[in-house]
This record gives structure tokens, sequence and C-alpha cells, in this order.
């Protein structure tokens, strides 16, 4: 790794300086040979460095914040002008929104839960539930009425709003009209009738889960995993988040960064790999790694780091190319000064603080 790539970058910040000086410039971005559980041989490039320093300085970022203390919470210029997410999912505001508001407010019968969750994330946009439940009352399966929600989503469009955003998009299933959103909402009914919150309350694994949710219209690799996760934050589902992971496009490219060579690894066992080797790298690296209040980083959140070290390194690491030929960072960081104070599913037993920041 060339100095010149981090000017402004990582070398700004004290807290990454005493690290690189305790390891040497020749340590630094040393490629390495990692070993899977099965025997094959992963060749890493200077980005995977990269990537448990990101991490680190992410996360000591969202713990600043959670702290109260006032901006600017970081020195590295990349981190301070582009929006990048937290290091854990379940941390993010919308993610947050969606356990707090839609998984554990209301009926938590399956039935009810899995309406409300794929209702939310077939928009993933909190001003687009709050809309319809400002119109309608309690969003629920046994008075959801598809031509009802239709007329009060198309009265927003034109309205000017957007009923979506920029992640977690379904596509619009081929399910008979023009209107995506008629579309997903005959999508939502279909799975309905078909009895699906059973059938996945009876799963015997995340997997399973998965499966089933891949078996509809519209419902590719990913965006199953990621509703299979949501679905795991109820009291619908209790499966270990270290029992099933699927890689997105995202993630895909942040691996062929980070890797010159997979030894034939797939994506999912390299994921695996890094997440089980996850303190050993910290420490090699002399870093602090702030956990979740004790919750270590799961399967899917190294799924979520390698997809964002993938758009940090397009800035850091230029000439270092994985599968996307994408070299630039579209969204800007903006603080958003609403109040969230963070909020996890019950059963993970965390101890969150009570004084949050504002700037969540």
């Amino acid at each position: 790794m060339k100095t010149t790539e981090l000017q402004g970058s990582w070398l700004d910040r004290a807290d990454v300086i005493r690290p690189l000086a305790s390891l040497g410039a020749r340590t630094l971005g040393t490629p390495r040979k990692l070993v899977t559980p099965a025997g094959r041989v992963l060749r890493s490039t200077p980005v995977f460095d990269t990537y448990w320093r990101f991490a680190a300085a992410r996360q000591g970022i969202f713990m600043r914040r959670m702290e109260g203390a006032d901006p600017p919470w970081t020195t590295d210029s990349i981190l301070a002008a582009y929006r990048f997410t937290n290091p854990y999912r379940a941390s993010d505001r919308t993610t947050q929104y969606l356990i707090r508001h839609v998984l554990y407010e209301g009926s938590q019968t399956p039935e009810e839960v899995f309406f409300r969750a794929f209702l939310f994330r077939m928009f993933n946009k909190i001003e687009t539930w709050e809309e319809l439940a400002s119109q309608i009352g309690d969003l629920t399966w046994d008075r959801f009425n598809p031509r009802f929600y239709q007329r009060i989503l198309d009265r927003r469009i034109l309205s000017g709003k957007r009923l979506y955003s920029g992640a977690y998009i379904i596509p619009s299933p081929p399910l008979g009209s023009r209107r995506k959103h008629l579309n997903q909402l005959r999508l939502l009914q279909m799975m309905m009738r078909d009895d699906i919150s059973e059938r996945i309350r009876s799963a015997k694994s995340l997997s399973e889960v998965f499966r089933i949710l891949r078996s509809y219209p519209s419902m590719g690799d990913f965006l199953s995993f990621q509703f299979t996760i949501d679905l795991n934050y109820s009291e619908m589902l209790n499966f270990s988040e270290s029992d099933f992971v699927v890689a997105g496009p995202g993630a895909r490219d942040g691996i062929r960064k980070c890797f010159a060579d997979l030894g034939g690894a797939g994506l999912e066992e390299v994921i695996e790999t890094v997440t089980r080797m996850a303190d050993e790298e910290f420490a090699r690296l002399g870093l602090t790694f702030d956990t979740l209040w004790g919750r270590r980083l799961q399967l899917v959140d190294h799924q979520n780091l390698f997809c964002e070290i993938d758009k940090y390194a397009r800035l850091a690491h230029p000439t270092q190319t994985g599968g996307s030929l994408r070299r630039r960072l579209k969204r800007k960081y903006r603080p958003n000064p609403a109040p969230l104070p963070q909020w996890y599913p019950p059963k993970w037993k965390l101890r969150v603080p009570q004084r949050q920041s504002a700037w969540l």
C-alpha cells in the first residue's frame, strides 16, 4: 500500500497512526495467506487491512454518537464526507425503526408480524410506512385491501413524494399491473394466502426460511436473505445469525478487493472465515473494536462490511479494483438531527446506555 493512497484519510486519524507505526510500513498491506476451515487458501490485498480499520473506525463513530458527543466524530476525510452504514446492520436508522415500530408494535402473531415486516421492507422508507398508517390506522392483514393501499400510494406519488428508499428494493413482480407498487401489494397478498408465516415459523433453520422466501417472484438471493434476517429479529424466529449468510453484489465486490485469490472458496465461505478470525485480526492491527455492548459482529454484519469497504476503497485504494468498475461515491453524508434511541430485540438482552445522542 502506498502512503499516497491514504493521504488525508486514515493517516489523519491518531487512533490509526498508532497501530500503523507499531506494525511498521513493511507490515502494512503485506499480502497474507488465510486458510478457511475447508482448507482453501485466501491471498489478501492491502484492502484487507483497511477492512478492519474501517470496521473499527466506523463503529467508533457510532459509539461517540451514542455517548452524546457533538460532530464531527472523525477526522477521516472519507468517512466525514460520505455515507456509510454502521458495522452492525441492526444499528442503522431504518432497521432500528423496523425492529422497534414494525416488528414489536402491534399483534405478535406470526401472521401479523410477517405482514407488517414485508409491507415495510417493500418500500423500506419510514415516511411511506407512516403515511399508510396515518390514513389506514393499524396496518394489519385482516384489514388488508390492496386497492385501498394503492390509492394512498398513488396520491403520494402525485404529490411528488418518494415511495421507496435506495436500498433493498423488491423488483416489480409480474402480477398484472403496470404499477410497481400494486404488483408488490399483490405479491404480499399472494404470500399471505399461501400461509407463508406459518411455514416460516415452522422452519428448522435460517436457510430454510431463505428458501421459502426465495420461491416467490422477484425475491432474489440477496433480498430473501436480508428479509430472513429481518424476521429473525422478531419473536417469530430465534436462530443464530452465525448459521447462514448470503453475499450480495456489494459484498462480492468488496471481497474481490480484499482478496487477490480465493483459492476456490465461495463467497459465503470467505465471510464465514473472516467472521471467525475477527478478534485475531483486530489484535494483529492493534485495533480496539467496540462491540455492540457485548454482541460480536455476526455473519450478516461482515457481509455488510464487505459491501461498505467496496465503497470506501474506491477512494482509499483507487487502483485496487474488484468486480465493479464504479470509481465514485454518490451518497454524501448529511447528519440527521432527528432522535432515534437505539432499541434492539429484547431476546438479545443488550444493556444499552440510557444517554443517547440526538444525532443517531
